[in-house]
Formats: C-alpha cells, structure tokens, sequence
C-alpha cells in the first residue's frame, strides 16, 4: 500500500508572497526527491491561478485542484466549511489547510501546518487588517485540529507557545533553506548591469516598517564611515520613496542608494556576488530568508542580536546587541567597518558565513518532514 502525502501549493498557483512560494516549491521537490520507499507526494492547489505553476515540481504522483480559487478556498477554510479538500496525510508549508476535526488514530488522517512569521501577533500594524485577522484565526483552528505546527527556529517554537500554550507538544522545529542549487551565476555582472547596479555595494533587505528597522541598517552605514553605494532588495513597488526617505535621515545621500524589488533566483544570487556585506537591522520574529542566502552564498553578515539571529546566524557572522534602535544603528556600524577594514577580516567573516550557510538544506528539511508524519 502506498502512502500519499499531500502537500498544499497553493502559493505556486497564486502567489501571495514571493517566500512562501519559494520555500512552498523547494520543500515539495525535496519531498518527492526523497520520499520513503512506498511513499509519494501529490499536489493540493486551488481552482484557477498559474496552470504552469507545478512544472518545476516534477515527480508528483497526483495534483487535485479544489472547487475553489485560492481567495475564496482561503476564506472557507477561516470558518471552517467544507472544500472538498478531503482528508489523509496533509502538509502545508503555510497556515492554508482544512484545518477541521479528523480522526488520526483510526482514520489515519494528519494535518501539519507553518508558521515563518509571527508579525500577525507582535507587529499586527505592519500588515492589513485582513491579514492579521486571517492568520489569527487559522492559527486558533491550527490550535483546535492541527496534528502538529511546524517553525523554523527554536525561538519562535517558544514564542509561538507563548501565544498558542496549547500547542507546547505539537510544535516542531524544521528550518527552511535557500533554493537547492543556490549560488551566484556565471554572468553575475552581466545581471546586476541589467538590474543597473553598481559593484561592491553593503546589501540590505526589507521594507520601509517600523519592525524592519531598516533606518538602523542606513544609521550604521553612515557610522560605519564606509563609502560605498547601498542596495535595498524586496522593497514593494511604490516604497521606494520612503526607503530613500529613511536613508537621507539617517545622512546617507540619495545618490548612494539603490533601491529594487523582490528578485527571482538568479538575479538575487547575483546582486549578493556583488555585496561586500550584508546588514540585516530587524530583530523582528520571522525566519530571516536573506540572512540565509547570504550565509549560503559567504557574504559577511553584520544582524541585529535577536532571539532568530541567534538561531541562524549562531557564529556565522557578527551579532550586535544594543537597547534601542539608536545605539542599534551606532553598533551595526562599528562592527561593519572593524569588518570592511581589511581585506582579511571581510574574508574571514565570508568564510565563517559559508561554514554556517551549508547548516540548511531542503533535503534536510524534507527528510524531518516525512519523519514528523511517520511519528504522527
């Protein structure tokens, strides 16, 4: 008898956030690359959405699409009606599942779902009011019917625990991963020519918000005394401006800053070849995806001291501790330039980066997934 895990992806067929879709279509190629022996994966996506979605997922024994499409299917499984879903072994790399009342002992149905990113509970005014309202109450379901919770890090296991106190024994730790085959392209020039990119620039990442804390990472540049352009990567179209605006309070000028949007693999592989650092200011709890690209690929990192940091960066970079984002700003900066002030210290950081980076895999990753559900 074959077993059949059925993972949802429904971000590859309608996208929401560019992450998750990435991260939803890596796990799934690293689970049906390393299915058991008498297990396979199918596919669960909603009605409509990108019918080429699940080309670069090859090898799914099944793929279902529900009578829904995915703003609708999103809506129903918040109040817990029926989609047609059906049950079995469910994982999603999200909150979107038919969270609902199952029998796993008799009936063998399982549902696991993930969480990257508690903002909805600490920072709720960074997202819209619908979203927040969205991911508590599927987390409440998550808390009634979810056989487990999967988080990236140990620190969000005990702050997702400190929200929802009933799941202490449910939740499980499965990190994510940059994209399998990562790694800066032949023609990293030619691309960052394209994307009108200076070379040896200090790389950030994020959004103008409050808990992105992107004006600590302008402050230590201008800190830092370290005159090189800046890129900003995964900033929303139209949020330019407010970026540069954060950039020229802090003293660093307009000229120096360039801003761009979310990336696809190649290109943002790219744009870290051309880094000489990568700061992430955030202290924010969310599993921290181009912390990791640049471990993965050696860029020095330079973060913010958080509870997640900890758990990713470990000794692969400098983490600097400080009470409020002023000092923040002052201590990124200082670590930055004792980095960039020799040739040696910036390659030992990038050495030390690269040692860290091969700690996270999709395959590892997938192969805890397919453990978690022969456990439940």
């Amino acid at each position: 008898m074959v077993a059949t895990l059925r993972v949802m992806l429904d971000q590859l067929a309608a996208p929401t956030d560019y992450n998750l879709a990435e991260a939803s279509r890596e796990l799934a190629k690293a689970l049906v690359a390393s299915a058991p022996s008498g297990c396979e994966v199918a596919a669960i996506v909603p009605a409509g959405g990108d019918a080429d979605a699940l080309a670069g997922v090859t090898g799914l024994a099944d793929v279902r699409r529900t009578a829904l499409p995915r703003r609708e299917l999103a809506a129903a499984l918040q109040l817990g009606v029926g989609t047609g879903i059906g049950g079995g072994m469910i994982h999603s790399p999200t909150l979107l599942a038919p969270l609902v009342k199952h029998d796993r002992v008799h009936d063998h149905h399982q549902t696991v779902v993930t969480v990257w990113d508690l903002r909805p509970w600490e920072s709720p005014d960074d997202l819209p009011r619908s979203m927040v309202g969205w991911h508590r109450a599927m987390l409440k379901r998550a808390v009634k019917h979810a056989d487990a919770v999967v988080v990236p890090t140990h620190s969000l296991a005990e702050r997702l625990i400190g929200i929802a106190p009933a799941l202490v024994d449910r939740v499980r730790v499965i990190a994510g991963a940059s994209p399998l085959g990562f790694a800066v392209p032949t023609d990293e020039v030619g691309r960052r020519r394209a994307l009108d990119l200076p070379e040896g620039f200090i790389l950030l990442s994020g959004e103008p918000l409050v808990s992105e804390e992107l004006g600590s990472g302008f402050a230590a540049v201008a800190a830092s005394g370290i005159d090189v352009p800046i890129v900003v990567i995964d900033v929303a179209e139209g949020h330019e401006p407010a970026v540069v605006e954060l950039a020229s309070a802090a003293g660093v000028p307009e000229r120096r800053v360039h801003v761009r949007e979310a990336l696809d693999v190649a290109d943002r592989a790219a744009v870290l070849g051309g880094a000489v650092a990568f700061v992430a200011p955030s202290r924010r709890a969310a599993f921290p995806w181009r912390v990791v690209d640049a471990l993965t690929l050696g860029v020095p990192v330079i973060a913010a001291d958080s509870a997640v940091h900890h758990d990713v960066v470990l000794d692969g970079g400098e983490l600097v501790a400080a009470p409020d984002a002023s000092s923040l700003g002052e201590g990124l900066g200082a670590a930055l330039a004792d980095a960039l002030g020799s040739a040696a210290s910036a390659e030992r950081l990038g050495v030390m980066a690269g040692d860290r980076g091969r700690a996270f895999s999709w395959r590892e990753a997938a192969d805890k997934v397919w453990m978690l559900h022969a456990e439940l």
